[in-house]
């Protein structure tokens, strides 16, 4: 499978003008494409093809005056916009059928210099490479320098150079893995577990709030990284908001505030990595409920549901899954979990939140509700055993492979 290998880029003064250079015509290219579409809608032409556009926007503008700077860079940038601008129609055309899957999306709109994130992408054929001395070597931007957390496993096949909000340079390659390598890091286990994932729960002994309750009684603490950081973060905000707009001392505000949600926001990644990779090196298969994010998201509890990250945790459970050759199974939302007895089997019926515990009128067996949901999911999922040793749902569903993306990136890099 591929996957994505960020690392720090620390470019010098010069570096960082051509990079801004790069990033710019990126965006001219983009932005020429989707208004030549747009164009040919609205005359009710057909839409021209990326070899009409590439001659169009990027051959016969170097030698126009208006778009004479677009020769300062390299080319292969510029053909790669193209290609996403043809991405971007691609996708929402599918998306238009209903052949996508996921939520809707729009037509492709312009790009704008203002935008925080920019990003550029190098393939083979632009001749980037990694110098002796470890740097990245980036066709007209010179050799930068690069902080290494790990050595690459195979030769990557392209690398993107972002810079985020917070104006930090990441280099992202993207890299083949070989399934062998990958299962043989994590022996085969007969352990599995189920996690129930949740927000108003009881305090663990260490005092925390738990994120996730296990099967086995484990309870994992949440870091609540954003609401540790509320302080900082309304303290940077209200600086911001007292600028002048347009001034240096706002640009240099909204760089703080930036920053200040970076660190959090890295925080919780490094987190949900730790967490999900200890997960399946303890166990060969994991259950979890399938939550509407979504849905929680517009309640009371959204500043509670961000600061979990569940969609970040459960995407990070399925493409490790895959990666390391363990099972990752999902279960409807509506479910039963806290209203079934996991000893007996008997539905209760709905409880209140406040209700932790509860007393079963079948066998009068005592559970935590926390506890008793997670069983229950391991059940449902199949991931259970009955006293004879036999599975309760014979047969493990794998989990659904997960395209690798570029959606947010790490101090260093996180891909395990």
């Amino acid at each position: 499978m591929q996957l994505r290998y960020a690392f720090r880029l620390y470019p010098d003064a010069g570096q960082r003008t051509a990079l801004g250079r790069a990033f710019g015509c990126a965006r001219v290219v983009f932005n020429d494409a989707v208004r030549a579409r747009e164009d040919a809608r609205k005359a009710g032409q057909p839409f021209p093809t990326a070899g009409q556009l590439s001659r169009k926007l990027i051959t016969e503008a170097k030698r126009t005056g208006e778009r004479s700077w677009l020769g300062e860079v390299s080319a292969v940038v510029l053909q790669q916009s193209l290609r996403d601008a043809e991405a971007a129609y691609r996708n929402f055309f599918t998306s238009l059928k209903g052949a996508r899957k996921g939520p809707k999306l729009g037509a492709p709109r312009f790009k704008s210099r203002k935008d925080a994130r920019q990003s550029v992408r190098f393939t083979a054929n632009a001749r980037w490479r990694i110098t002796d001395s470890g740097r990245l070597n980036l066709p007209k931007i010179g050799a930068v320098k690069v902080t290494w957390s790990r050595t690459l496993p195979t030769t990557p096949t392209s690398v993107t150079v972002i810079k985020d909000a917070a104006g930090r340079y990441f280099a992202s390659f993207v890299i083949d893995t070989d399934p062998a390598a990958d299962q043989a890091r994590m022996p085969a286990t007969d352990r599995t577990i189920g996690i129930d994932l949740g927000l108003t729960l009881p305090q663990t002994p260490s005092g925390g709030t738990p994120i996730a309750v296990l099967s086995d009684g484990t309870k994992i603490d949440s870091p609540r990284f954003l609401r540790r950081a509320e302080k900082k973060l309304k303290k940077t905000q209200r600086e911001l908001s007292r600028k002048q707009k347009g001034s240096k001392n706002r640009a240099k505000a909204r760089l703080k505030v930036a920053r200040a949600h970076a660190e959090v926001t890295d925080a919780r990644r490094e987190f949900h990595h730790q967490l999900s990779t200890k997960l399946f090196s303890e166990n060969q298969g994991i259950a979890v409920e399938d939550l509407s994010v979504k849905g929680l998201a517009r309640t009371r509890l959204a500043k509670s549901v961000h600061d979990a990250g569940w969609s970040s945790f459960i995407g990070m459970l399925k493409y490790k899954a895959q990666r390391y050759g363990r099972t990752l199974v999902t279960i409807g939302r509506f479910t039963p979990t806290s209203q079934t007895c996991s000893t007996c089997g008997t539905v209760d019926g709905p409880k209140p939140l406040n209700v932790r515990e509860w007393t079963c009128a079948a066998c009068g067996t005592v559970h935590d509700r926390d506890i008793n949901a997670a069983i229950n999911i391991k059940t449902a999922a199949g991931l259970a055993v009955s006293a004879c040793g036999a599975p309760v749902r014979p047969g493990l569903v794998p989990a659904q492979r997960e395209e690798t993306g570029s959606h947010g990136f790490p101090t260093g890099n996180r891909a395990a």
